[in-house]
């Protein structure tokens, strides 16, 4: 390709993102005339005894009229993108008693490593920006002997919601109510019965979803029992190098940095078959075969296969040295768990 067309092909991509930027600030200026001060939306980290992965979102939240309960009557799916994120906004992260100083990103998301001495298990810190109220969140700290973890899907696995779909995709990110949502049956029992199974173990919840989804999920998680543990979304809209960010690439470097970071862990992988997870663990193990435990796909019914779009089709993985198993749902995953020696029966 002539250099000059490659050029232009990116700076063709780039003004979306410049557009995107100039409409937040836009907002962000509209919204500060209101009188409406930024706050964090802070989501769980985690981390090892020198250090944390602390992640959040700055934004500006439009008041809710709550109801008699304190509660809200409905919480609808729009709202959470009706908020405004404020991008390069400098945030104070206090852990252990000391303080953090760290910058917020374009869309205004904190994703930093920072220092830290602590003991395994999990740890309050807070977060606050522009003076405000601090805001109370957790790091989950993985101790040197820890030798299992699991990271998990979100959509389809832990909760149904035919996400490749895209009109399907939008009901249920911007029009269901919350409480409406459904669990996957029985995998908030699984990952209950591994955590039980395995004390210590870090929980990773990650999706392709978008860290405005990120409070309802945090909430549906804890409605319906599944096990405390960090949470690892992406962000909509384009990027400097391209329309649309990469779902796929999201998991891909998460996993690779959980590598990385964990080289002494070795992960149980929990996906579905309705968008690329099989394809994402199979080239993980393949490189990583020393990280992982064991690959659980959960299969979709014929009626979220419908709505999804069809279902991937997950490889024959009989002659891999990791445990490959597929079900259904969490009680036939826990099974089959069982008889690959992963749980005890």
């Amino acid at each position: 390709m002539p250099e000059n067309t490659a050029a232009a092909r990116r700076a063709d991509v780039r003004w979306p993102a410049r557009l995107e930027y100039r409409l937040h600030a836009w907002r962000e200026r509209r919204a500060r005339r209101r009188g409406l001060a930024p706050t964090v939306a802070a989501f769980p980290g985690y981390g090892a005894e020198d250090w944390v992965r602390v992640l959040g979102r700055v934004l500006i939240t439009p008041p809710t009229r709550p109801r008699g309960g304190g509660e809200y009557a409905t919480v609808r799916g729009w709202r959470s993108f009706v908020s405004v994120p404020i991008g390069f906004a400098q945030v104070t992260v206090r852990i252990d008693g000391v303080d953090h100083e760290v910058v917020s990103d374009r869309g205004g998301v904190v994703d930093t490593v920072l220092p830290a001495s602590l003991s395994p298990g999990w740890h309050a810190i807070t977060m606050s920006v522009e003076g405000g109220e601090p805001v109370a969140s957790r790091v989950f700290v993985v101790g040197s002997e820890v030798r299992f973890g699991i990271v998990c899907d979100v959509d389809d696995t832990v909760m149904v919601t035919a996400l490749p779909r895209p009109l399907v995709a939008a009901w249920n990110s911007f029009v269901v109510d919350e409480h409406a949502r459904q669990p996957v049956p029985g995998m908030s029992v699984l990952l209950e019965r591994l955590v039980r199974e395995n004390p210590g173990a870090p929980v990773i919840y990650l999706s392709t979803g978008a860290w405005n989804v990120g409070p309802t999920l945090l909430r549906f998680l804890g409605r319906h029992l599944f096990p405390a543990g960090a949470l690892l979304l992406t962000d909509w809209g384009p990027t400097h190098d391209r329309w649309f960010r990469s779902g796929a690439d999201h998991k891909r470097s998460n996993l690779d940095r959980l590598a990385e970071q964990f080289p002494h862990v070795r992960w149980l992988l929990i996906g579905d078959d309705g968008q690329r997870d099989d394809a994402i663990y199979t080239g993980f193990a393949g490189s990583n075969a020393g990280n992982v435990a064991a690959v659980a796909i959960r299969r979709l019914s014929s009626t979220e296969a419908m709505l999804a779009g069809g279902r991937t089709t997950v490889d024959d993985h009989s002659a891999s040295g990791v445990p490959w198993v597929t079900g259904e749902d969490g009680a036939a995953l826990l099974e089959r768990l069982e008889e690959a020696g992963v749980l005890r029966p």
